[in-house]
This record gives structure tokens, sequence and C-alpha cells, in this order.
């Protein structure tokens, strides 16, 4: 396999490199919308040619459906597995449920809901979340690790559920452990009193959320923790060049007062000659700490366009005009 591009990639402190740009696997689970193995294939293809080596998936992701996909994607494009770096989740078991066959899942996935999710951050749950998501991607280890949505959880999760990951890295079975989260002070908490290598912090450092800037981004420098950056589209708003007073801002409405701000970062970007999605998708690299940006990825289009905004020129001249006007803080600069 020959990649036609190359993605630089960071790496973590236990060795793991993982690409700048990451292919989030969620979609490939029938998120809101059905897909098929076929288009998976083709963008699990795509992402390979483009340099891509960093995926990232979850049980919860259509009941476990993206996990075998990703798995068998990975397999029929021959993809080698010591060039990858595969990233998936625990906390959430997946319960068989024949009760509720006959249903679609009520959790935004177009599968039957013939299994259930479980919370569960026992040492127990922990290890089998993992022995079973080992066997659906088809692999014998997972490079990362991370606790899903531990929100509600964090006296379980921060034990034996960090315990439980700890054992398993020390077995190989785990390269590196962390949590992933949709906010960023629980973040810093497990930056600071655990273990872990790497968290994934989802839209907290985005064009629009600069929040983990304040907490989570400092403590991770000092632990020498390393971050990946999910949603930073914030569920749409900066998924396009002109501004959609429709998209969705953190899996709702958006509120006006967000939607001027997006609006004037687009006008901000256009004087520069470069579209909010590039900018959205570049700026949290700008931080030391990152190490990736992982976006939702359907399919080949979803995949070059992606790639296209990840390799698109900025000139420094944008970040210092959105550092200045208070629009979005350059985090080359505060760090």
């Amino acid at each position: 396999m020959n990649p036609r591009t190359s993605i630089p990639a960071r790496t973590l402190r236990t060795g793991a490199a993982v690409t700048e740009l990451g292919l989030g696997a969620a979609q490939f689970g029938n998120l809101f919308r059905e897909t098929t193995d076929e288009e998976t294939e083709r963008a699990v293809a795509t992402a390979l040619g483009a340099g891509i080596r960093y995926f990232d998936t979850a049980p919860h992701y259509g009941l476990g459906l993206s996990e075998r996909r990703l798995g068998a994607a990975l397999r029929a494009n021959d993809a080698r597995r010591d060039e990858l770096v595969l990233s998936s989740k625990v906390g959430r078991l997946l319960v068989d449920s024949p009760e509720t066959a006959d249903r679609l899942d009520d959790d935004g996935f177009v599968v039957p809901a013939d299994r259930r999710r479980v919370w569960d951050f026992s040492r127990d749950g922990i290890l089998r979340s993992v022995e079973s998501s080992l066997e659906r991607l088809g692999t014998d280890h997972l490079d990362i690790a991370y606790l899903h949505d531990p929100d509600d959880h964090w006296p379980e999760a921060s034990t034996t559920g960090i315990g439980a990951l700890v054992e398993l890295r020390d077995q190989g079975v785990v390269r590196a452990i962390g949590a992933g989260m949709n906010q960023s002070a629980m973040l810093t908490a497990f930056v600071e009193q655990t273990d872990v290598d790497v968290v994934m912090v989802a839209g907290r450092f985005t064009l629009l959320d600069q929040s983990a800037l304040t907490d989570l981004l400092p403590a991770a420098l000092r632990r020498g923790v390393s971050v990946v950056a999910a949603a930073v589209y914030n569920s749409g708003l900066l998924s396009s060049p002109t501004v959609d007073r429709a998209a969705h801002f953190d899996y709702g409405t958006a509120p006006a007062a967000v939607v001027e701000r997006a609006e004037a970062l687009a006008e901000a970007c256009a004087r520069h000659g470069v579209s909010l999605p590039e900018a959205a998708v570049q700026y949290p690299l700008r931080h030391p700490a990152v190490v990736s940006v992982v976006t939702g990825m359907r399919t080949a289009s979803h995949v070059r366009s992606t790639a296209d905004r990840y390799a698109a020129t900025i000139p420094d001249a944008l970040w210092e005009e959105l550092d200045a006007s208070g629009l979005a803080a350059d985090p080359a600069r505060i760090h």
C-alpha cells in the first residue's frame, strides 16, 4: 500500500505516532442515516490514500457496527496494522436485548436495538469491553483506549476504570489510555489526578469555543499528556464556508450570538482567502499539546474534502487577526 500523500504525525509519550488528521468512524455505525459496507470500504481506502493512519471508533457507535465495519474495511484495503493507530472506547457495555430487537436504536444510530448499552466502569466491565472491541475490530491490541463520556461516573471511572486500563496497558493489550468527553473540566481532572497518556476533547477547543485553553491544555502541557481535538465544527456551524443559520451548534439550535460570531469568523477567513472549515480543522493543531484533529467522515467524498481542508495554506495574518479581534485566541501565542 503506497499512499499518494503523507500526513505528518505527532508522537504520544507511549511512542504511538498519531497522524495530525484522524478519521472519526461514528458514521460507519449508521449515525442518523444508513450507510453501506461498500461506502465504508471506499472511505477507508481514500483515507489511507490521503495519508490518514489514525482511526477512532467506539462500541457505542451503531451498537458495535462501526467497529466491525472499520476492521473489515481496513482488512479489505490491506492496511498494515503496524502503520495504524486505532482507538476505541470503554464504559458502555453492549448487552443482548432480544426483547427490543424489533425496534430501532433510540440513540441516534439506524440499527436494530438487539443490544442495549449499559454503563460499566468496573474492572470486569472494562476488560470485557476491550475484549469485545478487539474481536469486532479483528486486532490483538488497541493503540488507544478512552473512557467514553464518564461525566456522571467520576468515582468509578477515575479509580477502577483507569486502574483496569493501566493493567491492560502494562500487558500491552492497550498501548495508551485516556478519556474522551464533551467537557474540559473533568478531562483536566483526569490529566492532573490519574495516569492518562492522551485525552479526546470534543467541541471545547474550536474556533467558536476555546474553553479548553484555560484548563485542559495548560494541564496537558505540564503533565506531558497529549490532546486529540474532536467535533471541531461544533456539530455543523463551522462546516461550510458560508454559515448556515439553521446549522446545529453543540447538538442543538445555535443561539443568535453564536451564529453572529461564526459569521464574523467566516468573513475574516474570506478576507485572507481561507474558508471557515479550513480554519476550523487547522486551528487546534496550533497548540503544542494537540496531536491530532479527528473529524467524522462517512464517504470517500467526505475524506477528500477534509484532507483538502487540512492541507490548505492559511496565512499567519489570519490567526493574528482572529487573535487581535478577540474572535479566537491564537494557541501558538498563548500556550
